[in-house]
């Protein structure tokens, strides 16, 4: 299984998702993008996710993985995004206190594609309005790059939380969420046109 084709019309998403996306221009070099807080989630919930996604042959960009040593992070990691047919937001209790999750959320959100989030310990409410655990990280945000720049970040943790994603709230076993996960991906890929990336 490999990547979306290239058309310009627009597929809208299911599982209760009325955001729709518009597959890419060009050939693009991976099926996934995985925004994440490596300290909540790296070495557990995202670790096991990418493992079951890379078994089932989907190309996952993971920032450890897809960085080659002496790449600069922010064009890489922005050219991953670009280069991805979609995105999974995994978004948990500190993501919002480090900015470069809030900086991948935001281009992955102004490129319109697919974003499939992961409401991983926390309530996709406090995400869409930026309470509970991410009120005191955007404020110092707010006091150390400005409002202007903040709301850009807003905008997208508001959108993101708009979607219907999968909630984890550690209830339920974790393995079941990456099976659900695994299978929408799986659709998709399935759902669309294939062929190998240069």
């Amino acid at each position: 299984m490999h990547i979306f084709d290239d058309t310009d019309r627009a597929t809208e998403m299911s599982e209760n998702n009325d955001v729709s996306f518009r597959k890419p221009a060009s050939r693009l070099r991976w099926d996934v993008f995985l925004n994440f807080r490596g300290e909540d989630t790296r070495d557990t919930f995202t670790d096991r996710l990418y493992e079951a996604l890379y078994r089932k042959e989907v190309r996952v960009f993971r920032d450890d993985d897809g960085l080659t040593q002496g790449d600069s992070l922010t064009p890489t990691l922005l050219n991953a995004i670009e280069d991805s047919a979609a995105s999974i937001a995994i978004i948990s209790p500190s993501y919002a206190s480090f900015r470069w999750c809030l900086e991948e959320l935001a281009t992955i959100c102004e490129f319109k594609r697919l974003v499939l989030p992961v409401f991983y310990r926390v309530d996709p409410s406090d995400v869409r309005r930026q309470k509970g655990p991410f009120e005191e990280d955007f404020q110092t945000l707010e006091r150390r790059f400005g409002t202007e720049k903040v709301l850009r970040w807003r905008n997208a943790m508001e959108e993101v939380g708009g979607i219907s994603g999968w909630v984890f709230d550690g209830r339920d076993e974790e393995s079941q969420l990456i099976e659900r996960l695994v299978k929408r991906i799986s659709a998709e890929l399935s759902n669309s046109p294939v062929f190998v990336a240069p």
